[in-house]
């Protein structure tokens, strides 16, 4: 089978199209003969090292990146009976979808409803249960609450723009442009600054008459964190999820305290996915909420498999407005 792999850290340049096995499973474990694999800023700190230390997200050499997809079941490993063989399942976690077939462990396999299309599946299963948890689990948005969501017109921004609206909350959102600010105004998006005109601190200050939000989303990181960490009110909480524009080094405590005992966290993804029933609580409500016309899944481009590079330099350019997909079925190389 052909799939996606590198052999070192680097740029886009390093992702290489290969033969590789296919895959067999192991006791536990599914194959799924992939339709499309999600493609994500993960797949880019893999690719380019800055998970390299990481316990949680590890990164051996050589590897086949990728870390969501959509697809059919194709075989069993000793011990599983769900999902069953021909059941189309949707995952997220699982290195190595950057191909056309992986294991994966049976837990992670979600079974996609007939109403939703498989490109959606893989489109929604990384970003929108990081929407999802951000939303609904590291600070629980509700009615009375503004949240300040930086990169509105990505497809995390898009998500979880519309997540929190229907949660209630009021939300602000920077984008760089008036196109993105019109993409993230039909999510819901009550308010967009458009960062590179308007300092997005004093913005946010100017439209919560000075009092700052309850909660600020960042997924930007070196160039916005500390103006985040000030549009805060007092005991409001920040927090980085990403880093498009490069890993924050370090924040200092005293910082937290003047900008007004506000909090600070720096989630993984795979600490809110803990168990089969965390995994299918967030996918069944991302799914029922598509089916049901209350979460729309804006995806901007699809490439083929031979063209991950093309799509990996088209993502850190900052030129997404949605979600990219890499079609993985046989159809590239």
């Amino acid at each position: 089978m052909k799939a996606i792999s590198i052999e070192a850290f680097g740029g886009p340049e390093v992702c290489r199209l290969t033969d590789a096995a296919e895959p067999r499973p192991a006791a536990g474990e599914v194959t799924v003969r992939l339709a499309y694999a999600g493609i994500n800023f993960i797949d880019i700190y893999m690719r380019n090292g800055t998970y390299a230390r990481s316990d949680t997200y590890q990164t051996p050499l050589p590897m086949t990146i990728g870390m969501e997809g959509a697809g059919t079941v194709t075989a069993l490993g000793e011990g599983v009976s769900e999902p069953a063989i021909g059941d189309r399942v949707g995952f997220c976690l699982v290195r190595g979808s950057y191909a056309e077939a992986i294991n994966v462990p049976a837990w992670k396999a979600v079974p996609i409803p007939d109403a939703v299309p498989l490109s959606v599946a893989a489109a929604v299963m990384l970003q929108g249960s990081t929407a999802h948890y951000l939303s609904h689990s590291a600070f629980p948005l509700g009615p009375g609450h503004t949240c300040l969501i930086h990169a509105g017109a990505g497809g995390v921004g898009q998500l979880l723009i519309q997540l929190a609206k229907a949660r209630g909350a009021r939300v602000l959102t920077t984008v760089g442009n008036e196109d993105k600010a019109s993409i993230a105004k039909r999510c819901g998006a009550d308010e967009t600054i458009l960062y590179r005109q308007a300092d997005f601190r004093e913005e946010v200050l100017r439209h919560t008459d000075g009092r700052g939000v309850d909660v600020v989303y960042d997924s930007v990181g070196r160039d916005t964190i500390h103006h985040s960490i000030r549009s805060l009110k007092k005991r409001g909480m920040c927090i980085l999820f990403g880093a498009s524009s490069g890993v924050v080094p370090s924040i200092e405590p005293i910082e937290l305290a003047e900008a007004g005992s506000v909090f600070f966290t720096r989630p993984h993804l795979a600490d809110y996915m803990r168990d089969v029933e965390e995994i299918r609580s967030r996918s069944n409500d991302l799914f029922r909420l598509i089916a049901s016309g209350g979460l729309h899944v804006a995806i901007d481009r699809e490439f083929q498999l031979a063209d991950a590079c093309e799509a990996h330099v088209y993502l850190e350019a900052g030129r997404s407005r949605g979600k990219l997909l890499l079609r993985t079925e046989g159809r590239s190389g």
